[in-house]
Parts: C-alpha cells; sequence; structure tokens
C-alpha cells in the first residue's frame, strides 16, 4: 500500500513538474506573429494587456475578501445575539 501511493505521489509530482517547467534550459516565450508585430508598433496595446492582467488578478482577490468580510460580519453578529440571549437567561 505503502508503495504504490509512494509511486503515484512521485508519478503526480513528475507530471506537475514537466508540465510547468520548460522545455528547454533557456527557453523563450513566443507570441504568435500577429501578436508580436501589434506589441511592437502599437504602444498602447501592451499597456492593456497589463491593465487586464492587474485586473484579472484583482478580482478574485475582491471577491474572496467580499465574501471573507460578510462572512466575519455574520459570525461577530450572531456571537452578539448569542450573548445577549445568555445575558437574557442570567
Amino acid at each position: 500500500m505503502k508503495n504504490s501511493l509512494r509511486a503515484t505521489l512521485i508519478a503526480v509530482l513528475f507530471a506537475g513538474t514537466v508540465g510547468v517547467l520548460p522545455c528547454g534550459p533557456l527557453t523563450e516565450v513566443q507570441a504568435c506573429p500577429g501578436c508580436k508585430t501589434a506589441n511592437e508598433t502599437d504602444d498602447l496595446r501592451p499597456k492593456a494587456y497589463m491593465y487586464s492582467i492587474l485586473f484579472m488578478l484583482g478580482m478574485p482577490a475582491t471577491v474572496f475578501a467580499g465574501f471573507g468580510i460578510a462572512f466575519y460580519r455574520l459570525s461577530r453578529r450572531a456571537a452578539l445575539e448569542q450573548q445577549e440571549q445568555q445575558e437574557q437567561i442570567e
């Protein structure tokens, strides 16, 4: 059982690292020729890509922070209600 679990874990780690790492030691990432030419000639397009990436990175953080704040307020409100009920009982 331990050997099969260990072999599976090694296989998953190997597959994950092979999928993440580049193909060669110093492989450069290349865009399609149309995007490459457009980025070299137009000054506004790289800024637009940058802002879109920042927006996509910021949205999940904003959504999760909103849910976290909402759950914090709900739990705090429930704790206050429970405290009030205990004070009324005493």
